[in-house]
């Protein structure tokens, strides 16, 4: 459940089946947008479907399933989602945080596969994080565990360096255009890049000091510019007063598509 669109995916072992999309109402009423939900999980459903998994941008009670203040849907203050879907389908419902859906589909089904211990971390609108600890996703008591945009960093939070939240503040632009102008040859453009690695660059050795995971993983739509950002960001990450621990850190993009649909669907 994203800020523009809202997206379900019939899921399986071996990936994505089908997949339906509807604009977000981000600016419905509660209940109208529990209803644009619903029927487009109506779309998807068929005979042996196991369960119902759901990645909200939001602090989640995961035990009971309630979504409290959605940080895309404004009017979900404190949304008892379980309950809801479970009434309304009558099958087992899982709610998570968006990231940590994010990550826990990287580690089933992408390059996370590989790591036993390793944080993931989504770059757009905002900064999300999720942790996998021993292959299993840790969200915390609140499921707010990973929430690494929020740490204190310059005069704000990291969110506001390692997001679209910088281009916008510091490039007055958007990423998207300064990806096409930096890829176009212009110097300015690759300039801001080499300022938002080194950015990244902090946040990722915040990441170093709490966790100390065998790699992090970047995805969200920023990643696409991975390659700009990459080595200015390593070359500050190469400053943590650990060196050992840089040479074993693995930092990349992910290459999964539609990571967090597979994760929300892992939850079942």
């Amino acid at each position: 459940m994203g800020g523009t669109n809202l997206r379900a995916a019939l899921v399986n072992k071996h990936g994505i089946v089908r997949m339906e999309q509807v604009a977000s109402p981000a600016h419905g009423t509660e209940q109208e947008a529990i209803d644009v939900l619903c029927k487009l999980v109506e779309r998807l459903l068929s005979d042996g479907i196991d369960g119902i998994g759901a990645g909200i941008p939001s602090v989640i009670d995961r035990d009971n399933g309630i979504v409290y203040n959605a940080a895309n849907i404004p009017s979900w203050k404190e949304v008892h989602l379980k309950d809801i879907l479970h009434k309304r389908f009558g099958m087992k419902i899982a709610i998570e945080n968006d990231s940590n859906c994010f990550t826990l589909g990287v580690a089933r089904y992408g390059d996370g596969q590989r790591f036993g211990n390793f944080v993931g971390t989504t770059l757009g609108t905002g900064l999300g994080g999720g942790i996998i600890i021993n292959h299993q996703l840790y969200g915390g008591v609140n499921g707010g565990a990973g929430e690494i945009g929020s740490l204190p960093y310059l005069d704000s939070d990291l969110e506001h360096y390692c997001s679209s939240m910088f281009f916008e503040r510091v490039c007055h632009t958007t990423a998207e255009r300064l990806y096409n102008r930096a890829v176009g040859g212009d110097a300015e453009a690759m300039e801001h890049w080499k300022e938002f690695g080194r950015h990244m660059g902090n946040m990722v050795k915040a990441v170093m000091f709490a966790y100390d995971p065998e790699a992090i993983i970047i995805g969200g739509g920023i990643s696409r510019a991975f390659a700009l950002f990459a080595p200015s960001m390593r070359a500050t990450v190469a400053t943590f007063p650990y060196p050992k621990s840089v040479e074993r850190l693995h930092i990349l993009p992910s290459t999964l598509k539609d990571a967090a649909l597979l994760g929300a669907a892992s939850l079942v």
